[in-house]
C-alpha cells in the first residue's frame, strides 16, 4: 500500500509544476487574444483564419486549438476581456465615495483602459455595429445589470443632496460615450484638435474637460 501511495504521488505533478503549466497557460491564452484582438479589429471576424493567429502568435496552429475550441471562442474571450476591463472602471463609482471622486475615477479608467487596448474597444464597436452577433445574452444582461447597480447609486447620491436631479442612465451614457469617442474614432478627435495623434497630454485634457462640463454639471457647489 505504502508503496502504491507513492507511485500515485510520483505520477502527480507538484505544486510548483502546477504552477509553472498554470503560467505559460495564462501567457499563451494572453498572447493569442492579443494576436487576435490585432486582426479581428483590422480584417473582421470572417476575414481572419486560425492560420493568421497562429503566426501573429508566433504559435503553431495546434496550440491555439490546445487553449481555444474554435475562433467563434477567440472572439467571444476578447468581448468578455473587453467587458471585464470596463467592469473594473465602473468599480471606481462607489457608494461610499464622494460623488465628485467617484466619477471622475470612472471618466479617467475608463479613457486609461481604452487607450491602453484600442483594438478591442474598436473591435467591440464593429461588433454592435453588425448587431452584434457574439454578444451573447449573458454578457449583455451582465452589462445591464452592473449600470443597474451604479444607476442605484447615483439614485442615493440624488436623494441625499449630494448630487442634483439627473437621469442617472442618461448620465451613463453620456459619460461611456464621451470617453469612447477619443478611441473608437480617434482620428476624428486628432482631425478636431489639430494633431497628428493623442498624446498623455491630450488624453488628460480630454478627462478634464469631460469632468468640468459633465460632472461638474451636476455636482453641487459648496
Amino acid at each position: 500500500m505504502q508503496l502504491e501511495n507513492t507511485m500515485q504521488s510520483a505520477d502527480r505533478p507538484s505544486a510548483s509544476q502546477r504552477s509553472e503549466v498554470g503560467k505559460i497557460r495564462r501567457k499563451n491564452e494572453a498572447e493569442i487574444l492579443r494576436a487576435a484582438t490585432l486582426l479581428f479589429s483590422k480584417n473582421g471576424f470572417q476575414g481572419v483564419r486560425i492560420a493568421e493567429v497562429a503566426e501573429e502568435a508566433g504559435l503553431p496552429k495546434a496550440n491555439i486549438y490546445y487553449y481555444f475550441t474554435s475562433k467563434e471562442a477567440i472572439y467571444t474571450g476578447i468581448l468578455r476581456k473587453l467587458i471585464s476591463g470596463w467592469d473594473e472602471a465602473l468599480e471606481e463609482i462607489r457608494a461610499d465615495r464622494e460623488p465628485r471622486e467617484a466619477l471622475e475615477a470612472y471618466v479617467r479608467a475608463k479613457l486609461d483602459y481604452g487607450r491602453r487596448n484600442p483594438e478591442e474597444s474598436r473591435l467591440f464597436a464593429a461588433e454592435l455595429q453588425s448587431g452584434g452577433p457574439f454578444l451573447s445574452d449573458a454578457d449583455r444582461e451582465h452589462m445591464r445589470e452592473a449600470t443597474d447597480k451604479r444607476v442605484t447609486i447615483v439614485e442615493g447620491w440624488i436623494e441625499n443632496g449630494r448630487m442634483k436631479p439627473v437621469n442617472p442612465r442618461h448620465l451613463f451614457i453620456i459619460l461611456w460615450s464621451a470617453t469612447q469617442f477619443y478611441i473608437d474614432s480617434d482620428k476624428l478627435a486628432c482631425d478636431a484638435l489639430r494633431i497628428p495623434e493623442m498624446t498623455d497630454t491630450d488624453y488628460q485634457d480630454a478627462a478634464a474637460t469631460i469632468l468640468q462640463t459633465v460632472i461638474g454639471s451636476v455636482i453641487p457647489t459648496a
